[in-house]
């Protein structure tokens, strides 16, 4: 497996591939980062990189630039679980989802492709999260949540049942959301507000 990404949330990233123990870890790709190693692997600029590759992760946090990352790559993108991590039998997954430690997802729920199960987050059953989706540490997403594309939720949120999330939405840490949420907007607070648009 090749990991896009030369950060923080790749050596996460790394550990979990490593532990879960379907692949192994061949090497770093970044377009920026420089260097001869990373956390132990090797480290290449994407420009300067020509091996064939198989097997892509993209250890990216920002949604806008995973989903960009995503589109320039036409190559296989696993999915990765924490053994840690307690998925329901139900749960659906698109490709290039991590789930990371003690992170929950309960029955019948859909997770789109490059989402960010991140530590110890929960969500709860029938929900639906779109693509590049990225539930940060802690956050709580209660049964029949729906979250829209693009959409961040912060660490520690908590979401009602039933909420409706838009796209490209900022919800932010510690926040309880009790009402639906349009498109493109920053939420913070108990209860959460909705302070300005998201550009």
């Amino acid at each position: 497996m090749v990991i896009f990404g030369a950060s923080g949330h790749g050596k996460v990233v790394a550990d979990i591939i490593k532990l879960e123990n379907k692949f192994s870890v061949d090497c770093f790709l970044d377009d920026a980062e420089k260097g001869d190693s990373f956390y132990g692997f090797p480290l290449y600029l994407r420009e300067g990189y020509f091996q064939e590759i198989k097997n892509l992760f993209i250890a990216i946090g920002d949604n806008r630039i995973r989903k960009k990352i995503h589109g320039e790559f036409n190559v296989n993108f696993p999915s990765i679980k924490h053994p840690s991590a307690i998925l329901s039998n139900s749960v659906t997954i698109g490709e290039g989802t991590c789930f990371m430690a003690n992170s929950t997802v309960n029955a019948d729920t859909k997770i789109g492709k490059q989402c960010i199960v991140n530590t110890s987050a929960s969500i709860d059953h029938d929900c639906e999260i779109g693509d590049y989706v990225h539930v940060s540490p802690n956050a709580s997403l209660a049964g029949n949540v729906s979250v829209g594309e693009l959409s961040h939720i912060g660490i520690g949120a908590s979401i009602i049942q039933g909420i409706n999330i838009g796209k490209n939405v900022m919800i932010g840490a510690g926040s309880v959301i009790i009402n639906n949420i349009p498109d493109h907007s920053i939420v913070i607070g108990v209860p959460g507000k909705i302070i300005k648009k998201n550009e």
